[in-house]
């Protein structure tokens, strides 16, 4: 056995705290468009700050006691976010630098594109009473209207979404569809831009982003770090596995893959390369488990909500079959760093350097309540959107124990200032999305496509599977998590059911391969941007990281074929053989893949400890006994084996 690193490390004080945010916030900028803002001091900052938190308050009021058509509350929503965004996003990054500079054309944008939106607003009955005869003012303006979305957009969220989005309009036009006919479709029915997208980001999806913002400023993000450590700290390997745990804990709140993997991997990383993981596998760690928090409940990602509104099942219900899914996805890389470490022979952290787990949670255990309070409301039947404003008061409230946490009126509205802002790029993501969901209800090109994939892939479900597995990952190499989902969920999903996958396990499927594009190499943004903190090699963190959570890319076939594992049409009895049975698989895949389990695997040993891991993860009875059994057999061989070396090597 290799020993690598014999002394203990200690924790890493590379970086000042006055140093670490600025780092954070240059990767941010560099990794996640929406981070690239402007910069804006004294009375500029306050004036921005004001209108974002106007937006917030009218999002409350809208959500909670105003009740207009669902096309104005849309409309009103979209032209908001875009005034907004062409204040605080310019037109390239070189203008990030510039303090307190809005050139003159992105005021005229800024007017330009809201006005296009708000005359929807103002207009809204006389438009609809005209149905699909508008005038040469209406085709105007929602032209402008959506070059305005189209621009906004090119800077927020990139090119790979408009590239896609306005192929499907060249399509429209190849179609033979008029400019009156295509604009009419995509901005003034609730088929195109304002469509179900964006309803679910103005009703639910802002919300839910609001609460993360109030969470983190009552240090949750900081005491899940903690936690992790008093758990797994000392452990072989330990920073590793808290490195999991705490992007497992974050992933309850936060839906963003790179903020996740920047926000706590400027603290795990450093830590993960003293104990003596290679860079490129201390970035995948991170990038690997902070992916996995948009599967992770009760705050899963932005997707999730879309896929409650899609298949019209409550969002309560989504976020528990997730569990068990999330439950493997997370053990799978936790077992996978286990065995690399005993493999490399790494230690954990010294104990006496490491905060008591009862300690810690008698003293900030309370942080947990927001996230409790969301839980139980939503439990007890709550919409998502009423169940989030009760859960951010139970924020401010919590936040008040502590003198350390305790929100000051700035704090308050820098949190919902900060919430607002962090929409703009999921909202601005859903309007674009519903552009192609509008396109293909026009040309009838969901079921053209239904058609020629259903050919090819002829009655053969797996290769039904397979394609859209890898429509899913080349698609969100460019495209963001939730416009992939509804992009995906419109052509692709269909094709799935029709193989006789149920409907919420096939929105599942298209959900879990759109967000590990995350990591999937060509582009793999997670990994990248931890990569850019461990100073490691960005396409082998990639790769790595994709071998870590190889249980994303497994666990989604075993529901699409036996839905079970999300609890559908099973009993209590079956879900805990399942649980059971799924872990030992998972045990396996992971000795498999790392090669090591009491000691070094042979290539036979590995590559039978992998099937009957996955033989064991399949929900049928019959796999599981033979999965089981297999997997016996090899543990026993590998203990006998493992002996006989330490007897020989005494």
């Amino acid at each position: 056995m290799s020993q690598l690193n014999h002394k203990q490390p200690e924790p890493d004080t590379t970086a000042s705290s006055a140093e670490q945010p600025k780092a954070i916030e240059e990767l941010m900028a560099e990794f996640d468009k929406e981070s690239a803002t402007r910069h804006f001091r004294g009375r500029p900052k306050k004036i921005i700050q004001a209108l974002f938190i106007g937006f917030a308050l009218y999002v409350f009021w809208m959500t909670l006691i105003a009740t207009p058509p669902e096309q104005v509350r849309r409309a009103s929503f979209i032209g908001l976010l875009i005034f907004l965004g062409f204040l605080v996003y310019p037109v390239k990054k070189a203008h990030i630098e510039r303090v307190n500079y809005i050139p003159w054309y992105d005021y005229g944008f800024a007017l330009l594109g809201s006005g296009a939106f708000f005359y929807y607003v103002i207009n809204f009955q006389t438009i609809v009473a005209k149905a699909i005869n508008i005038g040469p003012v209406e085709i105007a303006v929602g032209v402008i209207g959506t070059l305005m979305l189209i621009e906004l957009c090119r800077r927020v969220v990139g090119i790979p979404i408009l590239v896609v989005a306005l192929s499907f309009v060249v399509y429209a036009f190849y179609k033979g569809h008029s400019l009156k006919r295509v604009i009419h479709q995509l901005f003034y029915t609730t088929d195109g831009i304002i469509g179900t997208p964006l309803g679910v980001a103005a009703t639910f999806i802002v919300l839910f982003i609001i609460l993360g913002s109030f969470l983190e400023k009552t240090g949750i993000g900081n005491f899940f770090i903690d936690l992790a450590n008093s758990i797994a700290g000392y452990a072989s390997g330990g920073p590793a596995k808290v490195a999991v745990i705490s992007s497992a804990l974050e992933g309850m709140y936060s839906g963003s893959s790179v903020a996740n993997t920047v926000g706590s991997g400027s603290v795990t990383i450093p830590i993960m390369k003293k104990t003596g993981y290679k860079p490129e596998f201390a970035a995948a760690v991170e990038a690997a488990a902070s992916t996995g928090g948009q599967i992770m409940p009760p705050i899963m990602g932005a997707a999730a909500f879309l896929m409650a509104e899609l298949t019209d099942t409550p969002y309560s219900v989504i976020a528990v079959t997730a569990i068990l899914p999330a439950l493997l996805y997370f053990t799978g890389i936790f077992m996978m760093i286990h065995f690399e470490a005993k493999k490399l022979g790494l230690k954990g952290l010294p104990k006496e350097t490491l905060p008591n787990f009862w300690k810690l949670l008698l003293k900030k255990g309370y942080l947990f309540l927001p996230i409790l309070t969301l839980i139980a409301l939503m439990s007890l039947g709550r919409t998502p959107a009423n169940s989030a404003v009760y859960a951010i008061l139970a924020a401010v409230i919590v936040s008040m124990f502590s003198k350390e946490t305790r929100m000051s009126p700035a704090t308050f509205a820098e949190a919902l200032a900060g919430g607002s802002r962090n929409t703009m790029g999921v909202a601005v993501a859903c309007a674009i999305a519903g552009i192609i969901v509008g396109i293909v209800t026009l040309t009838g090109l969901g079921q053209d496509l239904l058609n020629v994939l259903m050919s090819v892939a002829g009655t053969s479900k797996f290769l039904a599977l397979f394609l859209t597995m890898v429509s899913c990952i080349i698609l969100g190499m460019g495209v963001p998590t939730t416009a992939n989902y509804v992009i995906m969920a419109t052509i692709t999903a269909p094709i799935v059911m029709s193989m006789g996958v149920p409907m919420l396990a096939a929105h599942m499927f298209v959900f879990y391969f759109g967000i590990v594009a995350d990591i999937t190499p060509p582009v793999a943004l997670a990994a990248y941007a931890g990569s850019a903190i461990a100073k490691s090699d960005p396409f082998k963190t990639g790769v790595t990281a994709t071998r870590l959570a190889i249980t994303a890319f497994i666990v989604p076939y075993i529901f699409a074929y036996s839905p079970a594992m999300l609890l559908i049409d099973t009993t209590p009895l079956a879900v805990v053989r399942i649980v059971i049975t799924s872990l030992v698989g998972i045990f396996g895949i992971a000795a498999g893949m790392e090669g090591w389990m009491f000691t070094r695997m042979a290539w036979w040993e590995r590559i039978l400890i992998i099937g009957a891991g996955l033989l064991s993860i399949d929900p049928s009875p019959i796999t599981d006994i033979l999965g089981v059994g297999l997997m016996a057999a090899i543990i026993f061989y590998q203990f006998s084996k493992s002996k006989r070396t330490v007897e020989a090597a005494a």
